[in-house]
């Protein structure tokens, strides 16, 4: 095809105008610099998206079965009923509420959450987040004093250390002949978690199942339970299920719904900065625009000859298309190459730091999809297509005897 053959002549030739190749150089440029961008950006929000979900997944379980009435008893039925459904792994009870801790003056609020110690594990990834201790110290108590298991955050903000004695308060309290008044129990901290997450670490305590029935005065009533599913991205059918098959009694919540707004944010975020990324793409589009402007402009005689010689103006718009179009592709192809490059150094070397009380995390996370690639060099490749036609299509209108004649 003499199309391709000119047009990849006319890329490389030495122009008459110097100026026309620099506006090549910075068309091509321009394209992959956004592809670039577009490819790192991307990459880094999945990780961040990623690591969010891993670690709200590692404390939290992927499904929680209440009670509308609240703490209810006779969990052990419920745990019967689901343990055969499709799609449920394993579940274990909780007790979960507020309450004040407290370190020798040292006060913050926390949630205090009641856990089994021997199911708890299965359910949540807490064994592989404690860093010091362990979960199974839990079941063992010190001189009549109960174990407490905290976040490493809340550690450093109460100055709470490994056999250290702190004070728990819940102020739903207990009723006396005086009324109602906290409710406050000793625990000694036998292990320290790091969830990598600042607002868990800085909030959660958890001790075992029997002493927060004992503490809160619930008896043998729980809050719930936390379940298990083999399927992550199932959470919503499997939730369906459970509420159907446990009735109206009870209120399920899968880990989607509860973290809704946030990964609803995050998605929102990410297809806002695809869109105003594409933008510095159709800057270097606009460049090819201008570039094929001026080339035409400087071929007028070349293509008065080929429409002489018998080219048809379908041959001569192909030309320009077919050049346009390989500045597109070669920017784009030098932009995944770059993006790629910086993902890997990002990933590899983690050099950029984070502050985890705001963003949750401590190091920039990057996570490289195919798709999001394959989603970006399309876009790129279709937009320097685009940017082709105009240019090429006034070629090909030009009236092959009047530029002879004049030139």
């Amino acid at each position: 095809m003499f199309e391709i053959f000119l047009g990849i002549r006319y890329l490389k030739a030495k122009r008459k105008q110097a100026f026309i190749s620099i506006i090549t150089i910075i068309s091509a440029l321009g394209v992959m610099m956004g592809v670039m961008a577009l490819v790192v950006v991307l990459s880094v929000m999945n990780g961040f998206r990623a690591d969010m979900m891993s670690k709200i997944l590692g404390v939290n379980s992927h499904l929680l079965i209440m009670s509308y009435g609240g703490p209810f008893e006779g969990y052990q039925k419920v745990e019967k009923i689901i343990s055969g459904m499709d799609g449920i792994v394993a579940s274990t009870p909780f007790i979960s509420s507020q309450v004040m801790f407290n370190n020798s003056g040292n006060v913050t609020g926390a949630i205090f959450w009641g856990i089994n110690p021997e199911t708890a594990g299965s359910v949540v990834d807490l064994k592989t987040m404690i860093k010091r201790g362990s979960l199974e110290s839990l079941r063992r108590t010190a001189d009549g004093v109960p174990a407490i298991i905290i976040g490493c955050e809340l550690a450093k903000q109460t100055d709470s250390d490994i056999g250290d004695i702190v004070t728990v308060i819940s102020p739903e309290g207990k009723l006396t002949p005086m009324g109602r008044i906290p409710n406050t129990r000793q625990f000694k901290v036998s292990g320290i978690f790091d969830s990598g997450m600042y607002e868990y670490d800085a909030s959660m305590v958890y001790v075992s199942l029997e002493e927060a029935q004992d503490f809160l005065a619930l008896g043998n009533r729980v809050s719930g339970l936390r379940v298990k599913i083999r399927n992550v991205f199932e959470s919503e059918k499997v939730s369906a299920a459970v509420q159907e098959k446990l009735g109206h009694s009870f209120l399920t919540k899968d880990w989607k719904a509860m973290n809704k707004s946030l990964f609803a944010a995050l998605k929102l975020e990410k297809y806002t900065m695809f869109v105003i990324l594409a933008m510095i793409v159709m800057v270097g589009a606009l460049n090819i625009i201008s570039t094929l402007v001026m080339v035409v402009m400087e071929k007028t005689r070349d293509v008065a000859i080929l429409r002489a010689m018998g080219a048809s103006k379908k041959s001569i718009m192909s030309i320009f298309m077919l050049q346009g179009l390989l500045v597109g592709v070669v920017g784009t192809i030098a932009g995944i190459l770059s993006g790629l490059g910086i993902c890997e150094l990002l990933a590899k070397y983690k050099f950029i730091d984070l502050d985890p009380s705001v963003y949750y995390i401590q190091k920039l996370p990057v996570l490289v999809e195919a798709g999001d690639v394959w989603v970006v060099s399309l876009a790129a490749v279709m937009i320097s297509f685009l940017a082709t036609i105009y240019p090429s299509w006034y070629a090909s209108r030009m009236n092959p005897v009047e530029v002879i004649r004049y030139e």
